[in-house]
This record gives C-alpha cells, structure tokens and sequence, in this order.
C-alpha cells in the first residue's frame, strides 16, 4: 500500500513538473546590438556630440526570439484604428512625454472638432522646462530638473500657456533635421546647480536666464500666430480653433502600493511636481477599461515600461514571454512586485491608436517618437509603430490619459 501510495504521489509530482515545464515554449536568444536609427540618422548632425559620448562597441542582449512565431505586426491589419498624424522623431531627446500626448490631442481634436492639425511639441516642452526651473527655485534645489515629465504635464502647460501649429514652433534652427536636447540640457543643469552652490534664489533671473538658453538653442516661442488670416494668441489658438480643454483629460493608474479608487500620486521622477491626479484602479478593470475605450473609438496616450527581453525591436512587437511569467500569473502582485523592485520603470510614453483581436486577446497599435521603432524601411507603413500584446500591456503600462467622457462611469466611483 505505501508503495502504491508513493508511486501515485511520484506520478502526481511528475505530471505538475510536466505540466509547468510545457509553459516555457517562448525560446530566449542573445542578440547583437547594432547601429540603427538613432546612430545613423539622428546622430548624423551631431558628429562632436556622437565622438564626445563615444558609443560602447556592439554588446549582445538578453532577448525573447519571435523569428518564427506568427504575429500581427502588419498596420494594415489594424482595421479598427483612428486617425492620427504619421509618427515623428524625438531624435536625442527625453521628451516623449510630449510628442506621445501631442499625437493624442491631436486626435481627439480630429474625433471632437473633426480638424486635422499638426501641433507642437517643442513649444510644451519650452515651457515645461521653465515651469521646472520655476519649481526648482521655489524648492531651492529639491526638485528634479530633467528632460522627463508625464502625459498630463501636456495638459497642464496648454492650460496655462495654449499651444500653437507646429509651423509656427518647430524647435529647430540652422536647418537642423532632428532635435538634440544633450548640451542644451546639461547646459541649464549646470546653471541651475550654481545657483543652489551660490544660494541665489531670484526666481525672475533665474527664469530669464533660463529662457535665453532655451531661446538659443530651441528658438523664441511665438506670443501670436495666424491661421487663416486671423491672429491668435496660443490660449485663443487653444480655445478657438482647436477647442481642447484641458481638464477633460484623466490619467488611469494601477499599482497596489496606493489604495484603490482614490486619486493618488504616481511615484515616479518624471512625476517631478508631484501631481496626484491619477485614478488608481485593480489590474483587472485598468485592463477592461482600456478595451472598452479602444472599442468606443477613443486613442489613449500611455506609458510603461520598454526595456524588457519581450519587448522585440525586431519584429517590433511587445510580448510577455513565459520564461518571464505564464500569461495566466500577470495579477496585481506580478505588476507591483516588477514596480517596486524597478525592473518595470517609468521609461517611455506613447499614442495608443488601433486594435485588433487575436486568440482571443487584443492587441494594439502604438505610435512612437523613439528611435527603437525605426529600424526598418524608412517607406514601410510599419516605420514609427510598435504592437503590443494584452499582456504586455497587463504587466508593464502603468498609466493612460482618455478623455473623462470615455471613463465617466469609473471615476464617479471615485
């Protein structure tokens, strides 16, 4: 009897081991990092800064390989997709915060006002640097001053300081290509730490001298432009003609580490004024939420985390591989543990536009400013998008913003 008993016991364990083992069918590679997009194209004007950083020679990396597995990452397949203006370059810079958030109001000016408008991004960007140069004399130096910031600091400069045509504010001077913020921001850094070594706290000379670098090597922002013969100020062009309002605009969170349904701080350091605006929801409704949205024919800008071996600039396709973790595990815990322990950081935001259904899960088209997605042909509809499996997007997006009309029902639960 006891020898039966521990056969079945053995065949149990052997069947589990069996079981689990026939998980791991995603295979891992380690693959060579090669020059791409951002060494031969956005480096290219920038031959003293490219010799100053002196590139490392090719490493090899850690990787999910997805050669043969069948996946949609195809645009055209993407029938369920809204209008968006074509993907554009961030070049040498952190400021995907903005051109992700851009790209979303500029569909939902499109999916409001039906206009199609190309808007700037470089103009937010100037003022959130001065706002951040603000805050760091106000704190006297206890406050982050970087390239980095999050999707509802958009929101925020266009409600103070309006927006304009990107024609009227590229934030490119001498017939420059692609923009590079490295000398420009390590130039206002600099600054900034000298007055806090010389306690020299005067807000108005700081800012002033803030602006003439940023005026030197961005441009003087625009206080008028005209569109179709008339004038605007870049409140009234906000007002007017594109017809946003800011406060429209809620961010979707879901971490544990906060309560859920209450309005909570994302802790962050491009989250740099703290703003705790964010609607902290269970994975599992964050999750619905986001397809019920994309069903309702609404874009979303969203931000997560890019640095992982399923996140394939190959195939330019973002997977949750189950060497990783089975697809069956991504729960609130998986999602804060990689939160809290950084391996799931605040690296990246993009514009969410399209969907589509496959084996019974999403996956989603997303419109991107970096380099990573514009390792192919320059001429293919797929140059500037990455596709997002559901579960990638379950373990590793930590935010949205939407307009509240998508979300009304939710947040009254707030």
């Amino acid at each position: 009897m006891r020898k039966i008993l521990l056969l079945f016991t053995t065949l149990i364990i052997t069947s589990l081991f069996s079981l689990v083992s026939g998980q791991n069918k995603d295979k891992a590679i380690f693959r060579e990092s090669k020059p791409g997009f951002y060494q031969n194209n956005i480096l290219r004007d920038d031959r003293e800064v490219m010799e100053r950083l002196n590139p490392a020679k090719p490493s090899k990396s850690f990787a999910v390989d997805l050669s043969t597995a069948a996946l949609p990452n195809k645009v055209d397949l993407y029938k369920n997709k809204q209008w968006h203006n074509p993907p554009v370059s961030q070049g040498n810079t952190s400021t995907c915060w903005s051109f992700s958030t851009t790209s979303f109001l500029e569909s939902e000016a499109y999916r409001i006002n039906k206009i199609q408008v190309k808007l700037s991004e470089m103009y937010t960007v100037y003022w959130e640097y001065v706002e951040k140069a603000r805050r760091y004399v106000q704190e006297r130096g206890n406050s982050l001053f970087d390239e980095g910031s999050e999707a509802n600091a958009v929101t925020r400069i266009w409600k103070k300081y309006g927006i304009v045509p990107y024609e009227a504010y590229t934030g490119l001077l001498d017939g420059r290509k692609y923009h590079n913020h490295a000398v420009m921001a390590e130039e206002m850094k600099n600054y900034l730490q000298s007055v806090k070594a010389t306690n020299s706290w005067d807000e108005e000379a700081v800012l002033a001298t803030i602006r003439s670098i940023l005026n030197h090597y961005m441009g003087v922002p625009p206080e008028e432009v005209t569109v179709n013969g008339k004038k605007y100020t870049p409140l009234q062009y906000l007002r007017e003609v594109i017809k946003i309002n800011p406060d429209d605009y809620v961010d979707i969170l879901s971490y544990t580490q906060e309560p859920f349904y209450k309005k909570v701080i994302y802790d962050v350091p491009d989250n740099w004024w703290l703003n705790a605006d964010y609607y902290n929801v269970p994975l599992d409704v964050f999750i619905s939420t986001l397809k019920s949205v994309v069903r309702k024919g609404y874009t979303v800008s969203i931000g997560g985390d890019v640095s992982e071996p399923g996140f394939d600039r190959v195939t330019q396709c973002a997977v949750i591989p189950d060497f990783d973790i089975p697809s069956a595990y991504i729960n609130d815990d998986a999602r804060q543990m990689r939160f809290s322990n950084r391996t799931t950081t605040d690296d990246h935001g993009m514009h969410l536009v399209g969907y589509l259904e496959k084996d019974g899960k999403d996956w989603y088209l997303v419109k991107d400013s970096g380099s990573g997605s514009r390792n192919n042909d320059p001429n293919a509809k797929e140059f500037g998008y990455y596709f997002f499996s559901e579960d990638y997007v379950k373990l590793k997006m930590m935010d949205f913003m939407v307009h509240r009309v998508a979300v009304k029902e939710l947040i009254e639960k707030f």
